[in-house]
């Protein structure tokens, strides 16, 4: 018990870390890989009948993904920045149904979805 203890916070103390070098466009790239971490981590959840702890985890899944809809710039970001923000809104629809029908297909939806985003922003990078 106690080592799982130490590791949380060893994990804990190494996010912030890196969120307080990270650039902005790193703190999305965090923000998306967080998001995807939780949908894989409700997904198993979900598939051992946990359903306090998948709700959960949906629920962190949906935080992440309206943060990163409250990030953009729908004034200065166009077209771009409008569609990202329609695409946030049917996740954050998505996922509700996943939880109230504990569909895992629908969490795999968001993930696939989640991942093509988090493409493009890695590919903005280099």
């Amino acid at each position: 018990m106690y080592a799982m203890a130490a590791m949380k916070q060893y994990q804990s103390v190494n996010v912030q870390a890196q969120v307080s070098d990270a650039t902005p466009h790193r703190l999305i790239q965090m923000l998306m890989e967080g998001g995807l971490t939780r949908l894989a981590q409700a997904r198993g959840a979900m598939a051992r009948g946990d359903i306090p702890l998948k709700g959960t985890l949906i629920g962190k899944a949906l935080g992440i993904i309206g943060g990163l809809r409250q990030g953009l710039d729908l004034e200065a970001g166009g077209e771009l920045a409008t569609n990202l923000d329609r695409l946030y809104v049917y996740m954050t629809e998505r996922l509700t149904e996943a939880n109230v029908k504990n569909d895992p297909s629908i969490l795999d939806e968001v993930s696939e979805l989640l991942r093509k985003v988090k493409s493009g922003w890695d590919g903005i990078a280099q």
